[in-house]
């Protein structure tokens, strides 16, 4: 390969990874699994990200390892299961560093030798053959690289592996930049994209030709650079010598040694071997020259042997440090800032070579006793300096310290080892240490650095009088240390007094809060006709909206009297006291029912005749319509009757189908005697049908069956085949002879009557139901969990309700609100929903299902999100998102309201789990006194979390006593009171914890794969997920459940591979005890026998069966491979074939927004050529001359009128124009007619919805920026779904997918959380971190809802089979709390408790906030971590003057928690306006003017765009040469002064925060500070005592209490904790804290590389050329996610906007009228769009 094309290939590579680093997605890299998909890292990434820190100095090699296993062990900690990977061809990028060389050895031998990893070392390079194959065996889901390496050659190999890792499918996620909180990690991930594959295939011999070329050239400087090293020696030479010093010394310490003592002796005495060869080879070379070249000069400089061997000396003494003094010691090393002299460098090079020659044949010490424990402290660079410096610097001046018996006797025995093994000269005696005067040092005026550079803060609080304070941290204060009232820090508190008076300000003022400024839906005051209209036609809608969700009559609410429930679960009493009106109201009820009896029977003879005709004609589709008629019907007699001639016909259809199979059987001349070559194939569909009517009639009319029924069905059984069935039903029918039984036999199905059932029939299987009606429930009848349910609302209980997707645990939630409802016209019932999508969606359903003729001015129903609200304050059902009842819970003006609230109802409470806002969740349940149902489908430690919310309950029921006795001994008399204590009577306190654990209808998986260019679809058995491992460790997980077939299936497959199975007979389908003589076999007995099969499988894998096991679950798994091409381009493919399947309506998820707006466009297209492919040619010519027609017609019926109008009409006249109108509308129809759509090239359901309903659903979306292309893809039956859709546009999708008009719908994880989205099947269509167990479980429960269907489908569409695999088998993670304060938080909450309208229930709310986090429960140590961090908050409030010392808001407190969502923007941002900042900067065109030059304008977005737009991209992009036509991209600094005033604040808040973590500190957990994190290797012991060296050179005591004794190596110091951006492993790992919890905002953020990374100047350039188009092309971000980010800019410049009209007086303020503008300006721009 020539030397351009490398050039060009290696530059085209790079620009492709460039260009995909600003797509890249910043989010979290596990997500919810609880073990992570199987992921790789690359070893060398890991190194250089970990080297490039900057807390590390060169030849700490302890510390390095510390950063690695504290990563590591975070991933381990967050579930990641890895693998981490060397390559061979990697090692050629550090020869030019050969100290690095040493330690990526080091790194390997450690990772496998003392920890559990995986550690792979044994692919060449990321090209080689076995490499491909690991991937394709393994199929990692990602692979963390970093994006740049220590050189150009390095970088260019981790190009080489991103892209070979995109060709393979295999997703990149950089190693820099990363963050880590509690529960995940975040990183940069750039999925493998198809163009990215191809681009690969179609270079494929380019790339690898580059590869050998880079290979080769990395080789031939290695060769170079070993060669000025040791000269003459070669790699093979040095190989053999260290091979011989490791076989001489075996014989000198037979016994075996520790690796630090073995590499110390061994590379010590190679490396002097090799020094003087090198010196012999140099006086040779010397004197046979006359004339030296100019490095030879140079080499005249090198150091004598003598030299060397005391810096070896030095070497050796610094090992023995090592080996006896603990890291508690060796953390207080004094640091040395001397650099090692200039002519020592090429030495230490050599001896870093002789180093890595011996660790890199460890393997010679196989059978030796080696301890290979402390490979990762080899080397500590910081101790020998301060050696070194002591014996050339204090020992000459006179200092003499003894090194102490111990030290003394181990170095000279390493010494005489040295010098056994270095034969060929003497290396001298071990002491004294120095025998020769050469400074290794260079000369320094302070080489030792000062203890008192960089002073610490001041330890201590700022004293504060509190009661709230004292309530919460009062048991800590007393060993706190405080402030004195006359320290400076006390004295110099900021106040905002002089800001007010100096610019007319009334900071104090209290703010509207969120509620306020909410844009209403409606003036919900105003009496203008437009207005009321305006309602009359939201709540039309509303209704409409919720009668396509549900088909639930309304009802009509009248407020009762509230009386003691009746116990539902006790028997009823006869009829003995009844009453006389109870007597006629039962009897009027009898006579009620006969009518609706008549009624039923007249409807059944009238469509009788027409049912049977078409059950003859064709069975299916008469089935279809009794079933039909079977659900509108409520008379058991009826349907008694209807269910008969349903199984008459079917056997009739049975026998038919079996006369035309035999017939077609016998004329087919088979030529072969053998039966099954001629066997024809029975449709079995037409006997389950039957049995399916014999089910029916046995168990839902057994009273109503007579003895001829019984004779029809055993005859139908006989006719199956099931004689013994048949017998035991009606034992005479089967009585004949021979002959009779024979003829049975042509009908019979040919398998037993169990196995038919769960094979042919498992979906019909009747489920266990309750028939005792529930008088508390009219629709249907409940369950015996869904019961109990309605007993924890009579009972004003709270309960935990887990139970699967569609189950019907939603019911309560309903009830709950109708309970309310009846109560009063005050009480309010709560709705949190996580999505707007959802609210919107039970809000309709509210609107739907009941009417209540409410008081003037009150509401039934109101809603309540961050863009809208509509009645939230004055309804009874307040349906919202958890952050918005956040608001209202806080809000101090607020709490009257918030005593109204009766019951709350959380829906999908996982949430709690999730990565944002899941603290929002937390604070509600704790904070909220009356009763919850918490419903989710997706816990797996529901009892974790109902004992945590029961403590809370607890904690309310005894705040709510004080409060009460307090109260009491308050108050004369008054309404409040009155209803707060009626309130409190009703409340019983308890937790209770509701799990159900079935699904109605089963699921059953398919792999979809491409075989000749169509899509097939593969069976997935679920037991195919399993490994005979997993079922050991953890058995079979608790929701695999199999449907009947499977089971059958898995019970064959178990038969066939243990041929002795001893228990087969037992578990034989026909034999198994709980099917015995059973005609009717339920859903349960399945459950059973599925169970009694996992149970002996489970009993094989323990019992020693494991490979019979093995060879069951190995054969369960699909054939089908997973296909290496684009399978994307196949989706419309894939949506026409279910279609043919009959398996839509279907959902299809996909994870990008991107993707699924183009799938839905592609389908849309697929269909459009469809139609141009079948429509006539002459099709479109016809079409134009009838438009070309029509529009004539139209001009002539227009000109008609005209002249009608002006003259008299005559009647010829009139008789033309009555032509014309004839020719118009023919010509319309038949256009219409021509343009019209054809069936097969839509999936609309035209039948479903009238056009009417169609329109006035398509003109809500008349002007929403998608509502065109949607309607477009509506006609056509497919629709798109996700989080940038406006309501109304989700609202049109979800409501024709319901009605049945839309059958296809594309969709992201929006339809996953609670959407009532009904369908038949749900295909995956794309891999995706977000893909994972919760969100799968979410996701396919939408699949076969109840009442819909009986069976529901799931399809896997490009998705790999390992990850098919995880997402079944992996159970959902247990929920964990959060870090649950922020100093936003804890400034809202001082507000509440301060200006609370009840200040006792305000501090108790406060107070369960502050002591009821999820992360603290049952862990004190985190409990006290959080109250000193509560501390750390106020003292920071307190000093920005926030609060007072008495704990009451002053200053901007409305205004900083009013953007409470931004921080620490908020923050800055007040800081800004305090300091006048946006004064100077908001100057108006000319004096008096109202208006600002668009510079000033830019300037000011520039400010807000740092503050409240910050969005990261990689570093590296900014090295791309790529062109940008719109945007600048890279968003500028902030100006000079507001970057100065950010400085300042920084160092404030970072001062503050080390002084906290300071205090904090004492709560580590010392003992595992002095271990490594991973391996958990001990670095403590006896500290030395009896050395004077040791005690001179660990003489730093102070500065390092709050940062990691391992770090400390390095020379860092509690002092570091005042530098910018100090990072998160510096600080001690134990105390449970970390920088994010700091409210910092660096103008500047480096990754762990230490390169700048810019913010993505989105906001700004949005700003400038008002373009999406642009923010795609250049800004490379998604358009929704463009426009969801605008969106939030724009919101956050109102609020801004309009906070600070109400905190001025002045009506011409700059800073006002700026932010005014800027904010209309903002919002027209983006209204464009």
């Amino acid at each position: 390969m020539g030397s351009k094309a490398y050039t060009m290939i290696l530059k085209t590579m790079s620009e492709l990874i460039l260009n995909e680093l600003p797509k890249a997605e910043y989010s979290s890299i596990f997500n919810d699994f609880v073990e992570s998909e199987f992921f790789l890292i690359d070893g060398d990434s890991l190194l250089v990200t970990c080297i490039c820190e900057k807390s590390l100095k060169q030849g700490q090699d302890l510390h390095f390892f510390y950063l690695v296993e504290r990563y590591l062990v975070d991933l381990i900690s967050k579930g990641g299961q890895f693998a981490i990977v060397f390559f061979k061809d990697a090692e050629y990028a550090y020869f030019n560093f050969p100290e690095l060389l040493s330690l990526r050895t080091a790194l390997i031998l450690h990772l496998q030798h003392n920890n559990t990893i995986d550690v792979r070392t044994q692919f060449s390079g990321c090209l080689s053959q076995e490499w491909k194959t690991f991937l394709e065996e393994s199929y990692p889901y990602f692979l963390i690289v970093a994006d740049e390496g220590l050189n150009h050659e390095q970088t260019h190999l981790f190009n080489f592996l991103i892209i070979q890792s995109w060709a393979m499918k295999v997703n990149a996620v950089l190693s820099s930049g990363q963050t880590s909180d509690l529960l995940r990690l975040y990183a940069y991930f750039i999925p493998s994209k198809y163009y990215n594959q191809r681009f690969f295939k179609e270079n494929k011999m380019r790339i690898e030709n580059a590869y050998q070329v880079l290979i080769k050239k990395l080789k031939e400087r290695h060769v170079l650079a070993f060669q000025t090293v040791f000269g003459n020696l070669r790699w093979h030479n040095m190989m053999e010598e260290a091979c011989e010093t490791i076989s001489l010394l075996k014989q000198i310490w037979p016994e075996g040694s520790d690796i630090r003592r073995v590499h110390c002796v061994t590379s010590c005495s190679l490396f002097l071997r090799m020094y003087h060869h090198f010196l012999e080879n140099r006086k040779k070379n010397t004197s046979s020259q006359k004339t030296k070249t100019k490095t030879q000069e140079e080499k005249s400089n090198c150091l004598s042997l003598q030299e060397v061997e005391d810096f070896c000396k030095l070497h050796c003494l610094s090992m023995v440090f090592l080996l006896h003094l603990p890291l508690s010691q060796r953390a207080r090393t004094r640091f040395i800032t001397s650099h090692w002299i200039r002519d020592i460098l090429p030495f230490l090079k050599m001896k870093k070579w002789c180093e890595y020659f011996i660790l890199n044949n460890t393997h010679i010490f196989e059978f030796w006793n080696m301890n290979l424990t402390h490979l990762s402290d080899l080397n500590d660079d910081l101790l020998l300096k301060n050696i070194a410096f002591y014996y050339e610097k204090e020992n000459v001046q006179g200092l003499h310290l003894n090194l102490g018996n111990i030290i003394m006797k181990d170095y000279e025995h390493l010494w005489d080892v040295i010098s056994e093994l270095v034969s060929e000269f003497d290396v001298g005696k071990p002491l004294p240490l120095r025998t020769t005067t050469l400074n290794f040092l260079q000369k320094k005026s302070l080489p030792i650095e000062a203890t008192s550079t960089g002073k610490m803060p001041n330890l201590g609080f700022i004293p504060m009088s509190s009661e709230l304070v004292d309530s919460f941290v009062g048991d800590i204060l007393k060993d706190l240390p405080f402030l004195k009232r006359n320290d400076p820090i006390v004295t110099s508190l900021i106040k905002h007094k002089e800001f007010d008076e100096l610019v007319h300000w009334h900071s104090r003022r209290p703010l509207s809060d969120d509620y306020d400024r909410t844009k209403c839906q409606f003036n919900e005051k105003s009496s203008d006709p437009y207005y009321l209209r305006s309602v009359q036609k939201y709540h039309v809608f509303q209704r409409f909206y919720g009668s396509s969700l549900e088909s639930v009559s309304s009802k009509l609410i009248v407020t009762q009297d509230i009386k003691p429930k009746k116990n539902f679960s006790a028997p009823k009493s006869k009829k003995a006291n009844e009453t006389k009106a109870e007597i006629i109201a039962r009897e009027n009820k009898k006579r009620l029912f006969a009518k609706e009896e008549q009624k039923e029977e007249t409807k059944w003879n009238v469509l009788s005749f027409s049912i049977e005709e078409e059950l003859k004609e064709n069975l299916n589709s008469g089935i279809q319509k009794l079933e039909d008629f079977l659900k509108s019907c409520k008379s058991n007699s009826v349907k008694f009757r209807v269910e008969l001639v349903g199984l008459t016909a079917c056997l009739k259809a049975w026998k038919e189908h079996c006369r035309s199979q035999r017939k077609a059987k016998s004329s087919f001349h088979c030529g072969f005697h053998n039966n099954e070559k001629c066997k024809t194939i029975k449709d079995l569909s037409i006997a389950a049908q039957m049995m399916k009517r014999i089910h029916s009639l046995m168990d839902k009319y057994p009273e109503l069956l007579q003895e001829t029924d019984l004779q029809l069905i055993a005859r139908c059984l006989q006719c199956l085949g099931f004689d013994e069935l048949a017998s035991s039903l009606y034992p005479t029918e089967v009585a004949g002879d021979d002959i009779k039984e024979k003829k049975s036999n042509k009908y019979s199905v040919g398998i037993g009557p169990v196995r038919f059932q769960l094979q042919h029939m498992g979906h019909y299987l009747i489920r266990e139901e309750r028939k005792d009606p529930d008088p508390r429930v009219q629709d249907f009848i409940p369950d015996t969990w869904q019961r109990e349910l309605l007993d924890v609302v009579d009972n004003n209980e709270s309960a935990v309700i887990v139970a699967p997707t569609s189950s019907g645990k939603t019911y309560a939630s309903y009830y709950c609100m109708e309970k309310v409802l009846k109560e009063s016209n005050e009480g309010v019932v709560v709705y949190v929903a996580p999505t707007k999508a959802l609210v919107n969606q039970v809000a309709a359903t509210v609107y739907n299902r009941y009417t209540k003729n409410m008081p003037n001015g009150e509401s039934l129903c109101g809603v309540f999100t961050r863009e809208y609200r509509h009645d939230a304050l004055n309804c009874q059902v307040l349906v919202t998102v958890p952050a918005c009842l956040e608001i209202l819970m806080l809000a101090p003006h607020r709490q009257a309201w918030v005593k109204r609230i009766r019951y709350v109802i959380f829906d999908e409470v996982h949430c709690l789990g999730e990565n944002v806002g899941a603290e929002v969740w937390e604070h509600l349940l704790v904070m909220i006194r009356c009763p919850f149902l918490a419903l989710s489908a997706t816990i797996s430690n529901p009892e974790h979390l109902t004992e945590w919310l029961q403590s809370v309950k607890q904690y309310w029921k005894q705040a709510d006593n004080m409060i009460e006795k307090n109260l009491s001994s308050k108050r004369n008399a008054g309404y409040r009171a009155n209803f707060h204590k009626d309130f409190q009577m009703k409340q019983t306190y308890k937790v209770r914890l509701v799990l159900y654990g079935e699904r109605y209808n089963d699921l059953e998986k398919h792999i979809c794969s491409i075989k000749d260019d169509d899509i097939s679809f593969d069976h997935f058995h679920p037991c195919a997920t399993l490994t005979t491992d997993h079922i050991e460790r953890y058995g079979f997980p608790s929701d695999l459940t199999l449907s009947p077939r499977e089971t059958i299936q898995l019970y064959d497959t178990m038969f066939e591979f243990w041929e002795s199975w001893p228990r087969a007979q037992e578990f034989c389908p026909e034999k198994f005890v709980h099917f015995k003589n059973k005609i009717v076999i339920k859903k349960m007995d399945a459950r059973k026998y599925e169970e009694s099969l996992k149970a002996e499988l489970t009993s094989w894998v323990k019992n020693g069966n494991v490979e019979e096991a093995k060879m069951v679950l190995r054969n369960l798994r699909p054939t089908s491979a997973f296909s290496s091409e684009n399978m994307i381009t196949m989706f419309p493919c894939l949506v026409e074939k279910l279609r043919k399947m009959e398996k839509l309506p279907a959902l299809f998820f996909l994870f990008k927004l991107g993707a699924v707006e183009q799938c839905a466009k592609d389908v849309s297209e697929f269909l459009q050529k469809t139609q141009e492919r079948i429509r006539p040619p002459t099709a479109d010519k016809e079409a134009h001359d009838m438009a070309n027609k029509l529009r004539k017609v139209k001009k002539s019926i227009e000109k008609q009128k005209t002249i009608d109008e002006k003259s008299q009409k005559k009647p010829r006249k009139m008789d033309k124009s009555l032509i014309h109108e004839a020719e118009h509308n023919h010509l319309l129809k038949s256009l219409e007619k021509n343009l019209e759509i054809p069936q097969e090239c839509t999936y609309a359901d035209q039948k479903a919805v009238s056009a009417e309903t169609l329109q006035m659903v398509f003109d809500r979306v008349k002007f929403t920026r998608k509502g065109a292309e949607l309607k477009a893809l509506a006609k056509r039956g497919i629709g798109y779904h996700h989080r940038s859709l406006n309501f109304k546009e989700k609202q049109l999708v979800e409501i024709l997918f319901r009605k049945g008009f839309i059958r296809v719908v594309t969709a992201t994880g929006t339809l996953a959380l609670g959407i009532n989205m009904p369908c038949k099947s749900v295909v995956f269509a794309q891999n995706s971190i977000y893909l994972d167990a919760l969100n799968y479980r979410q996701m396919s429960g939408r699949a076969g809802r109840r009442g819909q269907d009986l069976l529901g489908d799931v399809y896997f569409f490009d998705i790999p089979l390992p990850k098919v695999e995880k997402l079944i088998k992996s159970n959902v993670p247990e929920l964990r709390g959060q870090f649950p304060f922020s100093i936003s938080l804890i400034l809202r909450l001082m507000l509440l408790a301060s200006k609370g309208d009840d200040p006792g229930d305000a501090k108790a709310k406060v107070l369960s906030v502050l002591k009821h986090s999820l992360l603290s429960f049952k862990q004190p140590r985190t409990l006290e971590m959080l109250k000193l961090y509560f501390l750390f908050s106020l003292q920071f409030l307190v000093k920005e003057g926030y609060i007072d010392q008495n704990g009451n808001p002053m200053g901007f407190a409305g205004l900083m928690s009013h953007l409470h969502y931004h921080e620490p923007s908020n923050l800055v941002f007040v800081s800004f306006l305090v300091s006048g900042l946006f004064h100077n900067l908001c100057q108006p065109i000319q004096k008096g003017s109202k208006y600002f030059s668009q510079d000033v304008m830019e300037k000011l977005v520039l400010v807000l765009a740092n503050l409240f737009g910050r969005k990261y991209i990689p570093a590296k992009f900014q090295d791309a040469t790529v062109k940008f036509y719109q945007s600048k991209v890279f968003l500028e600094d902030l100006p000079e002064d507001f970057n100065d005033a950010l400085n300042e604040y920084n160092m404030k808040v970072t001062e503050d925060f080390a002084s906290f973590l300071l205090i904090v500190s004492k709560l580590a957990d010392m003992k595992q500070e002095y271990q490594l994190p991973l391996s958990k290797i001990s670095f403590t012991g006896q500290e030395c005592k009896d050395s004077e060296l040791v005690s001179h050179l660990m003489s730093c005591k102070e500065r390092r209490v709050a940062i990691s004794p391992f770090v400390c190596l390095s020379g860092n110091s509690d002092r570091d904790l005042l530098q910018p951006r100090t990072l998160n492993h510096v600080v001690l790992r134990t105390i449970g804290i970390s920088h994010a919890q700091a409210p910092l905002l660096w103008s500047q953020k480096f990754d762990s590389q230490g390169r700048r990374m810019p913010l993505n100047a989105y906001a700004l350039d949005f700003f400038k050329h008002g373009s999406l188009i642009g923010l795609v092309q250049d800004n490379r971000l998604n358009e929704g996610e463009a426009y969801d980010l605008l969106k939030d800019f724009s919101l956050t410049i109102q609020s801004i906007s309009v906070s600070l009209r109400e905190l001025c007086e002045n009506e011409e303020d700059n800073v006002v009228l700026a932010f005014e503008q800027l904010s209309k300006s903002f919002s027209e721009k983006l209204s464009k769009v």
